[in-house]
């Protein structure tokens, strides 16, 4: 109990929570979950790739068309650009596996092609989701996956920074993009990753009809859970989460270049009519 009530607390930010919620070990591993930023050179387990890979196919997949591929990037210099172009983070360098999640429709033009049929579907939006909702869902079975393993992760998403460059450093045909990085590792321990707390589920979960009016009041109570672990944490985070996530939405600046991404999606062979 003292394991399910700890847990709750950390990822809610506070000290009561309903305890008497369902409760198992995997359960237990998906409360675990921080991000780790810092990394030992300690190299990996023979097989842990296909096995994280192995994990990331059992996920769901729209209509089995598995619009989704991954490059696995240990090489030193590789990483050492890929870290270049996601603003520069150490942590892309220090891991010994970097995992770059593509939305993959290059796979489905080549077998339309091959049966002789054209491929006009793949020219819509809904497709480029499809493929990006894919990847996402098989990365996060490999990161719970990593996890059990007793490894850590941290997404990139800075890849979608630059994605033209990162296509060139993976050598990546038209209508396949990185939509994010993932790194994974043995965390160090002599830095200090605290489990980060989320919005209370008040602010969340709706039932049966959404109600925006509501999260005010919850919203307002995690501003100052998330100023005391900004403060514990010793991170220089100005304000609270609200004045922090306003921040990155606020100007077109603030998506890092990432506001000319449809069209360098376009360059990369994504139509998306």
């Amino acid at each position: 109990m003292s394991d399910r009530t700890d847990l709750l607390n950390l990822r809610y930010g506070i000290d009561a929570f309903n305890a008497e919620i369902r409760w198992n070990e995997t359960i237990s591993n998906l409360l675990s979950h921080r991000s780790i930023r810092a990394y030992l050179s300690e190299p990996l387990p023979p097989n842990t790739l296909e096995t994280l890979v192995a994990a990331a196919q059992s996920a769901s997949t729209s209509s089995n068309l598995q619009t989704w591929s991954l490059v696995a990037v240990e090489d030193a210099q590789r990483k050492e650009k890929l870290s270049q172009l996601a603003n520069n983070q150490a942590h892309i360098r220090q891991c010994p596996l970097f995992l770059v999640w593509l939305a993959d429709l290059a796979r489905l033009a080549y077998i339309a092609e091959s049966q002789g049929l054209p491929h006009e579907g793949l020219n819509y939006l809904e497709m480029f989701l499809v493929a990006a909702i894919d990847a996402a869902l098989a990365a996060q079975n490999a990161v719970v996956a990593a996890e059990s393993l007793g490894l850590g992760t941290v997404y990139i998403g800075a890849l979608r920074n630059h994605p033209e460059a990162v296509a060139e450093v993976l050598n990546l045909p038209p209508h396949v993009v990185a939509v994010f990085g993932l790194c994974v590792g043995y965390a160090d321990s002599s830095v200090n990753a605290e489990i980060k707390p989320r919005l209370p589920q008040a602010a969340i979960l709706h039932r049966e009809t959404y109600q925006l009016e509501k999260q005010e009041q919850e919203i307002a109570f995690y501003n100052e859970i998330m100023k005391q672990f900004y403060d514990s944490q010793k991170m220089n985070v100005p304000g609270d989460w609200s004045e922090h996530s306003a921040k990155r939405i606020a100007f077109v600046e603030s998506l890092s270049g990432r506001d000319k991404l449809r069209q360098v999606l376009n360059n990369l062979g994504f139509e998306l009519r």
